[in-house]
């Protein structure tokens, strides 16, 4: 088995790499990651806010290598431009926010999925060689719009290794569920509410579990990913779940809990890999591969075996990876230890 971080270092080296939506908390933390570690040529943020964009020249100081392109993935005309001379794209860009997403349907649907769509389309005119689309854990058996919309925009990227032809482009999806610490998460919220004095923090449901996992270890999956991709997969990281009653708890152990009902499009327990997809699922030591249910016809449709020599096996009939049936929780001690960290 090949050594991944080597492998990493060996494929990023004179790389240049596009995020979109990189001013948010995974494009930081990746692009702090990258500059940090690897030998990179350039990378380009490519975002809509230009005050973000702003505020991050201010805290990543690399002006040979971090490019800064106000645009919009709805806009394929800017796309166009931006993925001149790019050799990877990191697809983060999305309305995320589930109430958000329930209120404003139309809104999500043009970045999610229509963005998702010129994504595909410009890196097929451009030299783009991998796309690693960001995906959730709200994708599987969707309820709400928001997971409705990142379903669509999975398929797109699963089924864009179709349409390839003959060029050297791949497509995949990395899919993973909450990011502790992430702006707009729960965690945030509870300590803003902890900060303004609360006396008591408002549970939706006491029954809740959620998958979780912080943002080192996500940005590190997706550059794993970039090397064990063939195109077509979608990559589910085995990361352990939480009860909501146990992090408010880590995070404000003397407040009482109060119970408000779930919110719009909400879900009790997340899923990752879906029963139906039982078929398509092959499980590795550390992750999940779901492989794409159509046959390509241009690349490769082995994927028991990774470009790093990482073994994986089908999952027992019937199998699905969810919040609740995960055999690894963390604890309330463990909890209040991620988030000093974060």
């Amino acid at each position: 088995m090949l050594d991944i971080n080597a492998a990493i270092k060996d494929y990023l080296k004179d790389k240049t790499i596009l995020v979109t939506g990189g001013t948010g908390s995974f494009g930081k933390k990746f692009i702090r990651t990258v500059l940090d570690n690897y030998d990179v040529k350039k990378i380009i943020i490519y975002s809509r806010d230009e005050l973000k964009q702003f505020e991050m020249q201010q805290m990543y100081r690399d002006e040979n290598r971090l490019r800064f392109f106000i645009g919009d993935v709805r806009d394929k005309e800017r796309l166009y431009l931006a993925l001149q001379g790019v050799d990877i794209v990191i697809h983060a860009a999305a309305i995320k926010q589930v109430p958000a997403a329930e209120y404003n349907p139309m809104e999500c649907i043009k970045t999610n999925i229509l963005g998702a769509e010129n994504i595909v389309e410009t890196c097929l005119h451009s030299s783009v060689q991998k796309v690693i689309a960001l995906s959730t854990d709200k994708a599987a058996n969707p309820i709400n719009l928001y997971g409705a919309t990142k379903l669509c925009s999975d398929k797109i990227f699963v089924s864009g290794n179709n349409i390839t032809g003959n060029r050297n482009l791949h497509f995949s999806v990395v899919r993973y569920g909450n990011v502790a610490g992430s702006r707009g998460s729960v965690v945030p919220f509870f300590r803003s509410l902890i900060e303004q004095g609360a006396t008591e923090l408002p549970i939706t449901d006491a029954a809740m579990t959620r998958f979780w996992i912080t943002l080192d270890q996500g940005v590190n999956f997706v550059l794993q990913n970039l090397v064990r991709m063939r195109g077509g997969e979608t990559f589910v990281p085995k990361i352990p779940s939480i009860k909501i009653t146990d992090l408010a708890t880590a995070l404000a152990p003397n407040l009482k809990q109060k119970i408000i009902g779930i919110r719009p499009g909400e879900k009790i327990h997340e899923v990752m890999c879906p029963r139906d997809d039982f078929l398509h699922t092959l499980e590795f030591e550390k992750f999940f591969i779901i492989k794409p249910s159509i046959t390509y016809f241009t690349h490769t449709n082995k994927y028991d075996v990774t470009p790093l020599g990482e073994e994986g096996h089908p999952v027992a009939e019937g199998f699905e990876y969810n919040s609740l049936n995960n055999p690894h929780y963390l604890t309330v001690e463990e909890l209040i230890e991620i988030n000093k960290r974060i």
